[in-house]
């Protein structure tokens, strides 16, 4: 574990395994931990960068929530990318870390050699729904700072997006609340006001650009991601969609096997320079 000063923030980075870069970007309440699974098995065949974005895992959690905001973040991606002597690597990202994955590859697509976003949106594209949408996020912030954590996973694990969890074995879904848990009230709180969708522009003008070999993977028992998904890969130009039977919006949590299968197959494919559709 390394921790890598950037843009003025230090940045919590796990290295593993040796062969292509893979760098893995987890969502929100997620840290390096969520996927301790997936480098084992991608390890073997990847160099595989994990990183705790800000206010998470143990990366700081800087007082002003403009530092959280998207284009500092992948300012901060970048910089990790830089220091790290990567010139091009494939990006994996998880909701939250897959909007970032989407926006480093829409403004800086030379540095990545392919992208899965998995359970990922573009952003909201009504003006009205992303401010009613940081007014909401504006006021759980202020609850998770009021209540505590705790209290705040309590609130969290129970939204229907997560109702699917509730099948999972009783040890991964104490080792999910475990690394929810470990976060600050305010890393957590200004994560919220600065990286969520509210506050992000949306980025669907963007996807008919991108020129990376893309692969879109959803839950089917996640209806509006799989929406999501469907629209996204029709307008990536190439983009393969993946819906998981059985998989809720944390499908690497849900079916980590065949999770695992997808991804490593889309990107042999990628590197042996074959049609990923």
């Amino acid at each position: 574990m390394a921790r890598l000063l950037v843009n003025g923030a230090h940045l919590s980075v796990e290295s593993a395994g040796a062969g292509p870069p893979l760098v893995l970007l987890h969502g929100y309440t997620g840290s390096t931990a969520s996927w301790a699974q997936q480098t084992a098995e991608f390890a073997d065949r990847f160099c595989v960068v994990a990183i705790d974005l800000l206010g998470h895992g143990r990366s700081d959690a800087p007082a002003d929530p403009r530092r959280y905001r998207m284009e500092q973040s992948t300012a901060d991606l970048l910089a990790v990318l830089d220091q790290l002597g990567l010139a091009r690597a494939s990006l994996l990202g998880y909701s939250m870390g897959g909007r970032l994955a989407l926006r480093l590859a829409a403004i800086a697509p030379e540095r990545v050699s392919a992208l899965i976003l998995v359970s990922a949106s573009p952003g909201l594209r009504d003006p009205a729904q992303r401010r009613a949408r940081a007014a909401q996020d504006s006021l759980l912030a202020d609850a998770i700072e009021r209540d505590g954590v705790p209290a705040f996973v309590d609130r969290w694990e129970r939204l229907p997006m997560f109702a699917t969890q509730a099948r999972l074995p009783a040890a991964v879904r104490e080792r999910v609340r475990a690394t929810r848990l470990q976060h600050t009230a305010h890393g957590l709180a200004n994560s919220l006001r600065g990286m969520g969708q509210g506050v992000q522009s949306p980025m669907y003008d963007d996807l008919s650009l991108l020129r990376i070999p893309t692969l879109v993977l959803v839950g089917a028992l996640d209806p509006a991601y799989c929406d999501l998904g469907a629209e996204m890969s029709r307008m990536i130009p190439g983009a393969r969609l993946a819906v998981v039977p059985a998989a809720g919006h944390a499908v690497h949590v849900e079916q980590p096997e065949r999770f695992c299968r997808l991804v490593l197959e889309f990107l042999e494919e990628v590197m042996a320079g074959q049609p990923v559709r």
